[in-house]
């Protein structure tokens, strides 16, 4: 044993040195290693902090100012209407999405830039009720974009800044995590879903961005679903993920306004026994129809009510949202097929697609 160490010994030592000489003159790998000083000169661990991402993400998120005029005499009532709200800027040439309830029925709106410059002439290119998103457009060039990644998908834990202007107190950045993806009990919609997140979300806030810790557009953030029931609520607020507002964004430009596909029914999850999937690791395998529209295509071509759909157009349903989703993105006039349990008996039925008709507030 003695002899081992003698010989493992000398070279140990000489490695070490070696080392220390090496970490010793080599500046850069002796900073990294090394233990920093703060600014009162005492060892400290490195700080964490977004200011990054804000830098990033905030040049692109506007303050609106949107105003309705009130054909009611001014003695009866106040004879303007003001909002307030947030906006992003998704192109270098002027296209800025915001939430609809902020420049809902306005006669004259205005966008101001981050670096001052203030837009009057502001064009609504379209707006959709549902997921109360609306597409503006100012007339610029060469305009600071929020950065953007189509490949992220928003995970529940995810840290995430909220940008606007809430209260008007100027440009604010506040900071949480997602909450929950995928909410759809408070849009009363299947079309839509929200994240949920616990950042601070208030008036002016709306229309604003939602980013992710490297400064990428995770969602457009509202504060008209935080406060639809008209309670105080803390640490729960809204967004319409980036994803879904592509989507809204892509379709206002192309035709004006959202087309969406409309069956006439409502579908619930349920398993292979027909019992209603109420948590995420049951297996589904289709959707019980529910709220059959005497008017609509389902009930038209002969559905009824707890019909069980199992495939649609060939695919089977496995994802709700997914299936809801084709439905909603199919085109007025398509003719989809539909296989579907009626107790023990399996029916085909074959549905030309509607319109989805929606109404301004």
């Amino acid at each position: 044993m003695l002899k081992f160490i003698r010989f493992i010994l000398p070279p140990m030592l000489a490695g070490l040195c070696i080392a220390f000489v090496i970490i010793w003159f080599s500046p850069n790998l002796k900073n990294a290693l090394l233990p920093k000083l703060d600014v009162s000169g005492h060892y400290s661990s490195s700080h964490m902090s977004f200011a990054d991402a804000v830098e990033k993400a905030s040049p692109a998120v506007v303050t609106i100012f949107s105003e309705s005029i009130s054909s009611v005499p001014r003695y009866m009532r106040a004879n303007t209407t003001q909002e307030l709200g947030s906006g992003v800027l998704m192109s270098h040439d002027g296209y800025i999405l915001t939430n609809y309830h902020v420049v809902n029925d306005a006669d004259q709106i205005m966008v101001i830039l981050t670096d001052g410059r203030r837009f009057d002439d502001v064009q609504v290119i379209g707006f959709d009720t549902i997921t109360d998103l609306a597409l503006l457009k100012i007339d610029a060039q060469h305009l600071p974009v929020i950065p953007i990644n189509d490949n992220f998908s928003p995970r529940v834990g995810d840290v995430v800044l909220a940008i606007g202007n809430p209260l008007n107190l100027g440009q604010t950045i506040t900071q949480g995590v997602i909450s929950a993806t995928g909410k759809q009990t408070l849009t009363d919609s299947p079309y839509n879903n929200l994240l949920q997140m616990d950042a601070a979300v208030n008036v002016g806030n709306s229309g604003g961005a939602l980013v992710n810790s490297n400064g990428v557009l995770v969602g457009i953030t509202s504060a008209q679903f935080r406060t639809r029931y008209n309670i105080d609520i803390q640490g729960i607020s809204f967004a319409v993920p980036y994803k879904l507002a592509k989507e809204v964004m892509q379709k206002l430009i192309q035709d004006g306004r959202v087309v969406r596909g409309y069956l006439g029914f409502r579908g619930a999850a349920v398993d292979s026994t027909g019992k209603e999937v109420t948590d995420l690791y049951t297996r589904i395998v289709g959707l019980r129809v529910s709220d059959l529209d005497p008017l609509g295509p389902a009930w038209q071509a002969g559905m009824q009510e707890n019909d069980i759909i199992v495939k649609v157009a060939g695919e089977p349903v496995t994802n709700p949202q997914k299936t809801l989703k084709f439905i909603g993105n199919t085109r007025p006039g398509t003719r989809l097929e539909f296989q579907v349990y009626r107790g023990d008996e399996l029916r085909t039925f074959t549905l030309v697609v509607a319109e989805l008709e929606t109404r301004a507030n």
